[in-house]
C-alpha cells in the first residue's frame, strides 16, 4: 500500500523551511518608469504585487523552470495582445478587482470589440504594468514551485479578506499529493504583502 499522510499519526514528522522573497523587480521594459531593478537569470516561484494601503497587496502568481525575466515578458507581451484580464489600477490600491478588460476565453470570443476598444486597453495596460511590483522565490524544484503556488493561492481563494477576490480563479494548481509529507512554510520578506501569509502549510 501506497503511503498517504495521515495528520493524527504523522504532525511530529513536518518539518519547517523558510522561503526568503525577494524584490520589489520591475516587469522588464519598465525599470525606468518605477525605478525598480530587473529580474535576476534565475527559476523559482513569483508573485505581482501593487501598492495596497501602508504596503503591498497580492493579486497574481505563477511559478517558472525557465529564468524569471523569460517568463515575465511572455506576460508582458500577452497583456499588450489583450489575452490577460486588465484590473483597474486605481481600484486594484483600494483592494478592489474591476475589469476593464476581460482576457482568456472571453478575449477570444470578442476580437472585434478589443479591436475597438484597442487604445482605451493598451493605455490601462500600460499603466497597470508599470506599477507592477514582482517578488521572487528562487528555487528549481518543480513540486516545491507547485506546492508554493498552490498553497497561497487557495488560502486567497478562500480568504474572507476584502482584497482575497483581486486573484485570477480557476488557475491550473497542483498542490500537496496526501502521498507528499507537509511542508511549515515561513515567508520572509522586507515588504508586507497582503495575501502572503507569513506561515502556511505547503
Amino acid at each position: 500500500m501506497k503511503w498517504s499522510f495521515n495528520r493524527k499519526r504523522d504532525s511530529s514528522k513536518i518539518k519547517t523551511q523558510v522561503i526568503n522573497w525577494e524584490g520589489p523587480y520591475a516587469l522588464p521594459k519598465f525599470e525606468k518608469l518605477n525605478g525598480l531593478p530587473t529580474l535576476p537569470e534565475c527559476c523559482g516561484v513569483y508573485l505581482f504585487t501593487c501598492d495596497y494601503l501602508d504596503s503591498l497587496v497580492l493579486y497574481g502568481i505563477g511559478i517558472t523552470m525557465r529564468p524569471f525575466k523569460e517568463r515575465i515578458v511572455e506576460h508582458r507581451t500577452n497583456y499588450f495582445k489583450g489575452e490577460y484580464n486588465v484590473l483597474d489600477i486605481d481600484a486594484l490600491k483600494r483592494g478592489l478587482r474591476k475589469e476593464i478588460w476581460h482576457g482568456w476565453q472571453y478575449a477570444s470570443d470578442h476580437q472585434e470589440e478589443y479591436i475597438d476598444r484597442k487604445e482605451e486597453i493598451s493605455v490601462a495596460t500600460q499603466i497597470l504594468l508599470q506599477h507592477i511590483k514582482i517578488f521572487i522565490a528562487k528555487t528549481d524544484n518543480k513540486r516545491m514551485q507547485e506546492r508554493i503556488e498552490g498553497a497561497i493561492a487557495h488560502q486567497l481563494y478562500v480568504s474572507k479578506e476584502p482584497y482575497s477576490d483581486i486573484i485570477d480563479g480557476g488557475m491550473h494548481l497542483k498542490g500537496r499529493y496526501n502521498a507528499e509529507m507537509p511542508i511549515l512554510i515561513n515567508n520572509v520578506c522586507g515588504h508586507k504583502i497582503y495575501g502572503l501569509p507569513e506561515k502556511i502549510e505547503i
